[in-house]
Order: structure tokens, then sequence, then C-alpha cells
């Protein structure tokens, strides 16, 4: 390994939601993965053996938590007790996917806010910092009171398109009204105006009608959404943006949490590549050629070492 990392106090660790992101951010920052077991018993408890010594180190441990979403939160629990009871000096959650964030709030009555309580849950385990990227709702980092880093998926997204030849003026634009100051991100970058999908129903079960605020006739428009689960709104809004005069569309998300008809929908929508991040490991049936993989590695990777050095992470994004 050529930029091997000299300090032997940093340690990092993965657990099973993302091995391979997790083995390219070792690479970046110039450490092997530490040495680690995660089993089953035969009733499904888990069951995790650090291999080697941490005793005072500063570990990070790697882990989203994506799909099978309640095992991979145990794990990362059991994982963070193991650790403290092994003397970890720090004990960092790098989380590129933060599972349950969705719940973040009661929309109606008797609900619970579960993305409070997974941070609860990591507090009370013993967590002593959190890394993360793209929080469904920013304010989730308000449900801790420990340091959380929220990285940004932006510029990456933003890097790949400008990289590209799109034919035709570039519009930037988000699929509800809660994606407006992602959309704005993105259209500073790429010094694109932007525009918003409004979604009515007119009343329960009846199809949506969608208005579109701002121009988007004969321009290359360019969807943006942190997560894409079923692909509902995003391959409507794509077929919509088609109808009203839109180019070409693209789209892109931090999250390809794509589980249920999403792939099928995304085939057969008028989106011409969707472009998501490998925060989530992506199955390799997934891996269909509209879907374009960019990775988070570096960026992660750099994040950890700012934070072990005790160097601003902010600056990453100006």
């Amino acid at each position: 390994m050529s930029n091997q990392y000299l300090d032997p106090n940093l340690k990092v660790f993965s657990l099973n939601s993302n091995v391979e992101l997790a083995q390219e951010i070792a690479k970046v920052i110039g450490v092997e993965l530490g040495k680690c077991s995660v089993s089953q018993f035969s009733d499904g408890e888990i069951q995790i053996n650090i291999e080697e010594s941490i005793r005072g180190c500063d570990v990070y441990v790697i882990q989203s938590t994506s799909s099978p979403v309640n095992e991979n939160i145990m794990e990362l629990l059991i994982m963070i007790d193991a650790l403290k009871r092994a003397s970890a000096k720090t004990i960092n959650i790098v989380m590129p996917y933060y599972g349950y964030a969705r719940q973040d709030r009661k929309a109606r009555a008797r609900e619970p806010i579960t993305a409070k309580l997974v941070a609860n849950l990591l507090e009370t385990a013993g967590a002593t910092r959190v890394i993360t990227l793209d929080l469904h709702a920013p304010q989730i980092q308000g449900f801790f009171d420990i340091p959380i880093d929220h990285l940004m998926g932006v510029p990456i997204l933003a890097d790949h398109f400008k990289s590209k030849e799109l034919n035709g003026d570039v519009v930037i634009v988000s699929p509800d009204h809660g994606g407006v100051t992602r959309a704005r991100k993105m259209a500073e970058r790429l010094k694109a105006p932007i525009a918003i999908i409004d979604k009515r129903r007119p009343k329960p079960n009846v199809a949506e009608v969608m208005n579109i605020v701002g121009n988007i006739e004969g321009k290359v428009a360019i969807l943006i959404d942190d997560i894409i689960d079923t692909a509902g709104t995003i391959t409507l809004a794509a077929n919509a943006l088609v109808e009203n005069g839109a180019l070409e569309v693209y789209a892109c998300c931090t999250h390809p949490v794509l589980s249920g008809p999403a792939i099928e929908r995304i085939e057969n929508s008028k989106i011409k590549e969707l472009v998501v991040t490998n925060s989530i490991a992506l199955a390799e049936e997934k891996r269909v050629d509209k879907i374009h993989l960019l990775s988070v590695a570096p960026l992660i990777g750099e994040a950890i070492i700012r934070v072990h050095e005790e160097q601003s992470v902010s600056t990453l994004f100006d």
C-alpha cells in the first residue's frame, strides 16, 4: 500500500452492510481493515469477536443501516458495546446511510419518532461520534448529544454531470417541495436554474396531478433526491418533465435504497441515466445499464483523516 497511514491508533472496522465500501475507505486512508468476525448463533443472535487489541485506539466503524435494517442496526450496537468494553478511546460510527431517517417527526397522531430512537440507542451503546452522509432531514443532527459530522453528496453528483457533455441547457429539478435546498446546492455548482415539481392528490388514491414550477421546456433536466426507494416519485416526475417539453431527463440521488418495483420502474421510465453513490451496497441484480455508480469512499476517507487529525471537515465542501 503506497499511502500508508502512520498513526497506529487509528483503526477502521467494517461490519456486514457494505464491506466493499469499507475496503475502499481503508485504502483511501492507507490502513488495513481491523480484524473482527460477525457471525450468528443458530437462533439468529449476533456474535461479534474483535480479533486484535484496540485499547486506547480511535476506532471507526463503517456500517450503513440499510436493508436488512434491523439486523444492521443490531450488529452496530453490539459492535459498539464490544469496543467500549475493550477500552477503545473513541468509538466513531461511520454511517453512510442512516436507516429510519424518514421517521423524523410525528406526521400523524400516535406515531413514533424512530430517527430519534436510533440516535438514543447509538449513544446509550457508547458511540462518541457519528459521521454520516446526506441525512434525510438535517435536523436529525440535533437528535444527538455527541458530535456529528454531516457530509454532503451533492458535490460528487454535481462533478459527474459537470464532466458529461450534456446536449443543451441544464435545469435542476426537485421532485417535491422538501428537496428544494438540495436542488439549489446542485444548481449553484452547475450554474443552472432550478424547477420544482408540485404534486397534488385531488383525493386519496387518485392519480397525482403534477404542476411544474419553473421553465424546463427544451432543456436537459436533472432530478435530484436524497433517497430513491420504490422509485415511484422520481419516475412519475421524469415522465411529467418529458410530457411538458424537457429534452432529456437524468436523475441522481445519494442513497439508492431501490426496493420493490424500483428497478423495473426505472428501466421503463423516461430517465436516461440514474446516478447513485455506493452509500448502500448495490446488489448485482440492481446494477442495470441505466444506473451509474459513484464512490463516496474518497470523501469519507478524507473526512475520517480530518476528524482523526482534528482538522476542519466543512472545508471539504468549500
